[in-house]
């Protein structure tokens, strides 16, 4: 295999996303198991200065352009297609958030090469390249064979947000910079007019030590008091999953997941939630997840430390009850 793997470094309001960090590690692992340089090309609008924290990789390339100051998938996917010319990337990956969903998909379509988004993993063996890939909200995993990555043809490979922990990936010190121009339309279909901020909740759960979550396993609004009363027990906030704020449940400063808050808390109590990837996403980073869920294969099962296979509204007071009688015993606890 020849040329570079390369990741799409993600970058919003002059910050690097964490899911870049989380595409590097994976690309890290890739690029040194098949034995070729890993590149990072990062896209924007006097923002070079940010080149310096994607240490992981062996070399950045960076693309400035006043119409790459927002992040417009149509503008950066042309930018791409330009920088390929020179670059010429065996593999890019490229990050499956609300940021740069569709870019991937994108520079596919103009370069007429294959594209497979959703990816957890990346294995390639000799002239093969499979993905491991979720769908369906995480119900369904699929491994999908690519060209050849030795083709003349990259592959662009959609990453799913959590594929490795970020840390892995961070890394601040000072490699090579290559600055590539590139020609850009400013007559797009498609240009951003402005940022709409959400209106302020009336708890800000990105700082709560402690998070207890109800999905649509709570079955009925009728039935959010019983979760409350845990609330009160461990102390913390009250917060949902996206069907759940749907329904009304509970305001749209309470969703936490892909479309909705980013949290980490110290504890994560995940009630009557599946674990859809979009879920996932946003709690991951938990310290400790404990789940109740009755579906013992409920995704959410595979991220939590500790488990309980049962049904929500029988759980819950019996949880309630114990954790209280137990701090009743140790008041000083």
């Amino acid at each position: 295999m020849t040329g570079p793997i390369c990741v799409l470094a993600e970058q919003w309001r002059g910050r690097i996303s964490e899911v870049t960090y989380e595409a590097l590690a994976l690309g890290r692992e890739v690029a040194d198991r098949v034995g070729v340089p890993l590149t990072a090309i990062l896209t924007g609008c006097n923002c070079r200065e940010l080149t310096r924290m994607l240490g992981a990789a062996d070399s950045v390339i960076y693309v400035d352009h006043e119409l790459l100051a927002e992040v417009v998938p149509q503008t950066c996917a042309e930018a791409l297609v330009q920088i390929f010319a020179g670059a010429r990337p065996r593999v890019l990956l490229v990050p499956l958030t609300n940021i740069s969903l569709g870019i991937g998909t994108f520079v596919g379509v103009r370069m007429g090469v294959p594209v497979i988004n959703f990816c957890k993993d990346i294995r390639i063996t000799g002239d093969k390249l499979e993905a491991q890939c979720v769908m369906y909200g995480g119900k369904i995993e699929a491994t999908v064979e690519a060209g050849a990555p030795s083709g003349p043809q990259p592959v662009v490979l959609g990453i799913w947000p959590g594929v490795r922990p970020a840390d892995k990936g961070r890394a601040e010190r000072d490699v090579p910079v290559m600055d590539m121009p590139v020609v850009l339309d400013d007559t797009q279909a498609v240009r951003l007019c402005r940022y709409i901020e959400p209106e302020a909740g009336d708890v800000d759960l990105t700082k709560q030590e402690v998070l207890v979550a109800v999905g649509r396993g709570i079955q009925d609004r009728g039935n959010l008091p019983l979760a409350e009363e845990l609330v009160k027990v461990l102390g913390g906030a009250l917060c949902g999953s996206r069907p759940v704020i749907d329904q009304g449940w509970l305001p749209l400063s309470r969703q936490v997941g892909k479309s909705g808050l980013m949290v980490k808390p110290k504890l994560y109590v995940a009630l009557g939630i599946s674990g859809a990837p979009e879920h996932v996403e946003g709690m991951k980073d938990a310290g400790l997840i404990v789940a109740v869920n009755s579906d013992a294969r409920a995704p959410i099962f595979n991220v939590a430390h500790y488990g309980i296979v049962g049904d929500v509204l029988e759980t819950l007071p019996a949880l309630t009850a114990a954790i209280d009688a137990r701090k009743a015993a140790a008041p000083h606890a």
